[in-house]
């Protein structure tokens, strides 16, 4: 039988949303031929411990469910990967690279793909609204520079509200990112085994795609394949296979955009999408056929040839 950990919950502040993608990763797999448990790292004191009873547990696999800072930001992947502990997904410089918001959009601009304007924050600096403002315009997105799930995130419409966006991104972290609110379409790409799975068009029924509107059933609508011409299509796919291959990812990741009509504009590659009964990867997976369990099968065996 085999032997598979998740690793879910965690102290980021995704930590509830990661509990829901363990859960569900563990219901898909478990079986008569796979032994499953969800180990939750907030239980430990610190990782030496845990590692401890990883290596005395001997998993086929470590799979990865955790979101966020101490998960997904590679610092636990570097751990696992000096322990030799099998695990999914990137390695730990991909996912170093992947959270880090603005050296992924500077990569990206390497690569003459499309990103808005922004500006780059440190808490200790000195900086005006109307510096921020005057590089990005209005409407602007004020994001911690490496968190997911739309935490921290706001939409400034009226330079009044800037003040208070930066606040309460900052209550996350003390590097943040302004950019400029591309208008149009939100879109992402799934890269499973170096192929571009079909385009997910995320449309929420009010406002914008923030935390209630992605956790919660009946606020968003979703289209897969997304409504593009062939052309369309191409060229969102191949941005996303060029960021990934560059970006040194391995088995699958998300990468999302913003489409105003005319140009794709990057905005961040996930390195551990959500598996939860709203997560686009597994909506991607399902236009080719695969359902969850097969979607995380397969995410297994890639991973156990990375």
């Amino acid at each position: 039988m085999q032997k598979i950990v998740i690793l879910g919950g965690g102290i980021s502040a995704e930590r509830e949303i990661s509990l829901l993608t363990s859960q569900t990763i563990k219901s898909a797999l478990e079986s008569d031929e796979m032994s499953v448990e969800i180990l939750d790292p907030a239980d430990y004191t610190d990782w030496t411990s845990m590692i401890s009873h990883l290596m005395s547990v001997q998993p086929e696999m470590i799979f990865m469910g955790l979101h966020g800072a101490a998960g997904e930001d590679g610092s636990l992947q570097k751990l696992l990967e000096t322990h030799n502990l099998p695990f999914t997904g990137s390695g730990s410089e991909a996912c170093k690279l992947a959270m880090d918001k603005k050296a992924a959009l500077d990569l990206a601009t390497h690569l003459n793909i499309p990103v808005a304007a922004h500006v780059y924050l440190h808490k200790a600096e000195i900086f005006t609204e109307e510096e921020i403002i005057n590089t990005t315009e209005l409407p602007l997105v004020v994001k911690p520079n490496s968190s997911g799930s739309s935490v921290g995130i706001n939409i400034v419409e009226k330079k009044e509200d800037l003040g208070a966006a930066l606040i309460n991104a900052w209550q996350y972290e003390d590097n943040l990112l302004c950019e400029k609110f591309i208008p149009g379409r939100e879109l992402t790409v799934t890269i499973l085994a170096d192929k571009a799975l079909p385009v997910v068009e995320i449309k929420p029924l009010n406002g914008w795609y923030d935390y209630a509107n992605k956790y919660t059933h009946g606020n968003t609508e979703y289209i897969c394949p997304a409504e593009l011409t062939e052309m369309e299509q191409s060229t969102v796919q191949n941005h996303a296979l060029e960021i990934f291959h560059k970006m040194g990812c391995a088995v699958y990741s998300r990468i999302d955009f913003r489409y105003d009509g005319e140009k794709f504009y990057f905005l961040e590659v996930n390195t551990l999408p959500g598996m939860t009964a709203l997560s686009l990867t597994p909506m991607a997976a399902k236009a080719i056929g695969l359902d969850l369990r097969a979607l995380l099968s397969e995410i297994i065996n890639l991973s156990k040839q990375k």
